[in-house]
């Protein structure tokens, strides 16, 4: 089982979960963090990092989120790894918990 990063990410994109992690599975889009499933170990410490509630376990991501299981894995290999908090995007709070946000994820 892996970890998933879903909506409530986007536009937010808090990192304080890829400090946590040690293994360095996530990676950075510019308005979305995902989480390689072959790197991550199930360790789950990133889950209570993230100020969004956007991680789940693999088995537990909401049904109308299951899509970011496989956009998880897609974009791990597009963009490169974070590991150390940076600020979150200028707008994180307003989004933060907003919903129909996939729309606005960016993959370049």
């Amino acid at each position: 089982m892996t970890y998933v990063v879903t909506e409530n990410c986007i536009q937010c994109k808090y990192t304080d979960c890829a400090e946590v992690c040690p293994v360095e599975c996530f990676h950075e889009g510019p308005n979305f963090l995902v989480i390689d499933p072959d790197e991550c170990i199930d360790c789950a410490a990133c889950i209570p990092e993230c100020p969004a509630d956007a991680i789940f376990a693999e088995d537990e991501v909401p049904e109308d989120q299951r899509d970011f299981t496989a956009i998880n894995a897609e974009l791990t290999k597009k963009w490169p790894v974070i590991l150390r908090k940076k600020s979150a995007l200028p707008d994180a709070e307003a989004w933060n918990g907003k919903t129909d946000k996939r729309p606005l994820l960016k993959e370049a």
